[in-house]
């Protein structure tokens, strides 16, 4: 759910913003399986109306939201060819016009006073990927989007040394650190082809292979390497289809090979037989799905056939992706995925060494690490900081940090209860700060914690935890007690009003993670002395 808000100026007086992407994440550890979009009640109480959307690439995780939210903003809507249309698509269904719309080529740049913000074109698994250089006053910043170096990206060129040091000194680079603990370089797209034409060729029955719908790169090398191996290819699923028709309209698959509609695939013999399909993170309405069921109408799977997971497991998804793949099983599907075949997969992001280098041609002077959580944020500080770059803050969801003279500074916290998109509605659900005039309340819980500060610098649980839950909906109060304690040892607050702002929005993020419906939260921090092991009496 990547949304960003950059702001320039006295606040209150001529202060300006604009944000860089919108997109939403399928909380598939709900009922129903909603969608979950940015909570905008902090740019509410901030009086904050971007006067521009920036759109860094085209996926879900980056412009799902913007057909929910923009209506509210009514900006001007920046994009390359893709991600424009992609968006306009998205318009046309929910019945938006999409006047607001404006397609920049890679490499250009726009001006959205006071800002100047330029198209700098980067690796990823998705063609068009941008990253944002962002000047405003004497200010030059980096907002790196998803990247990475990848010498052979299939689709689209790699990325070009020369412009990115030519950047050099940076103030700030805003970075992705999805995949900075990871030692070394991630596996390129060329190779991951190489590696599906392989096993593809080895396969005997019918193929189906699963991956992201905008993995452009990763569809296109499926398709050669069917091509290939003598097998016809066809698609399943509504976003594959659409994300295809899509690139091939901008002409990015003018070599895929022709289309075989899902209905004719019977009469194929099943060594002919590959099928893309949406579903590798265990979506139960996806096609693999269905299939894992024997519920397609179009296909049937049996012994012999073989489905390979061209996509790593997002976390979270593990228990729906090992239930789909015990259905597989159940039919005598052969699986491969990225524990047995790891070649077949390759990361978007950027590993330790990609950072390193492209900090070397930068030379920034302070980094905000992004994306990830906070092990992989941490890690990118200390890659940074290795670098001679200040990286003082790891980002929450909802922090308000201001970039001057001195650094980076957390100024705020605003807590972002979910909002869940349902019924064609965007309904915030209530709890921690929530607004309250949408969906009603669903319960209350009452917390009270016995804490105290550790030599370590962090905080321990001292006693039994108090909960009272009253008509909260239930949960696993050992499986939280655990989480509250490793949550309090990494919080290095000094005062307790300090660490209940530091600890309210992670509780959000933990109750959001395990109920349907957020209750009312009501938190309530106790200090005691740290009882002292040994001591008489």
């Amino acid at each position: 759910m990547n949304l960003s808000l950059y702001g320039f100026g006295a606040r209150e007086e001529d202060e300006a913003w604009i944000a860089v992407d919108c997109g939403m994440m399928i909380r598939q550890d709900l009922p129903d399986t909603p969608l979950q979009v940015p909570n905008q009640a902090g740019l509410d109480a901030l009086g904050i109306v971007p006067r521009a959307l920036v759109i860094t690439h085209g996926h879900e995780d980056h412009i799902g939201a913007v057909a929910w939210l923009w209506p509210t903003w009514g900006c001007p809507i920046h994009a390359t060819p893709l991600a424009a249309g992609l968006l306009r698509a998205k318009f046309q269904e929910r019945g938006l016009a999409t006047d607001a719309i404006r397609v920049i080529e890679p490499g250009e740049a726009i001006e959205v006073a006071p800002f100047t913000l330029r198209f700098l074109p980067v690796p990823h698994s998705i063609p068009e990927s941008c990253a944002l250089l962002i000047t405003a006053g004497e200010h030059r910043v980096l907002h790196t989007g998803d990247w990475k170096l990848d010498p052979d990206p299939l689709l689209g060129a790699p990325i070009d040394p020369a412009t990115f040091r030519a950047l050099a000194p940076l103030d700030l680079v805003v970075g992705d650190s999805t995949n900075a603990p990871l030692p070394g370089e991630s596996r390129s797209e060329g190779e991951v082809a190489e590696a599906l034409e392989h096993t593809i060729a080895h396969c005997e029955g019918r193929v189906v292979v699963s991956c992201f719908a905008s993995n452009l790169a990763r569809v296109l090398a499926i398709g050669r390497a069917a091509e290939r191996c003598g097998r016809r290819v066809s698609l399943m699923g509504r976003s594959m289809e659409r994300m295809v028709a899509v690139a091939r309209g901008l002409g990015y698959l003018d070599d895929f090979p022709p289309l075989v509609p899902s209905n004719d695939l019977g009469y194929l013999p099943p060594e002919e037989v590959l099928v893309i399909a949406t579903g590798s993170q265990g979506e139960p309405r996806a096609a693999l799905q269905r299939l894992a069921r024997g519920r397609h109408r179009s296909l049937e799977l049996g012994p012999g056939d073989s489905v390979i997971f061209s996509a790593k497991a997002i976390p979270g998804n593990e228990l729906l992706i090992e239930r789909l793949k015990a259905g597989l099983r159940h039919l005598g599907v052969a699986i491969l995925d990225e524990f047995n075949h790891p070649e077949l997969h390759a990361s978007g992001h950027p590993a330790r060494e990609e950072l390193r280098t492209l900090y070397g041609w930068v030379r920034p002077r302070h980094l905000l690490p992004v994306h990830g959580e906070p092990r992989h944020q941490q890690a990118h500080r200390e890659i940074a900081e290795s670098l001679g770059i200040r990286a003082p803050l790891s980002p929450a969801n909802g922090d308000l940090i201001r970039f001057d003279g001195d650094g980076l500074t957390l100024e705020a916290r605003h807590p972002q209860p979910p909002v869940i998109v349902s019924q064609d509605a965007v309904a915030p659900l209530p709890g921690l700060g929530g607004r309250r005039d949408v969906g009603g309340r669903h319960g209350s819980l009452y917390l009270a914690v016995s804490v105290a500060a550790t030599e370590a610098g962090g905080w321990t649980r001292i006693g039994r935890l108090m909960l009272d839950g009253g008509d909260a909906p239930p949960f696993d109060e050992d499986d939280f007690a655990d989480w509250l304690d490793a949550a309090l040892a990494e919080l290095s607050a000094e005062t307790l009003a300090d660490l209940r702002l530091a600890l309210q929005p992670r509780l959000i993020g933990w109750f959001a993670d395990h109920l349907r419906r957020l209750p009312e939260i009501h938190l309530q921090l106790l200090a005691v002395e740290m009882p002292v092991v040994g001591s008489p009496g």
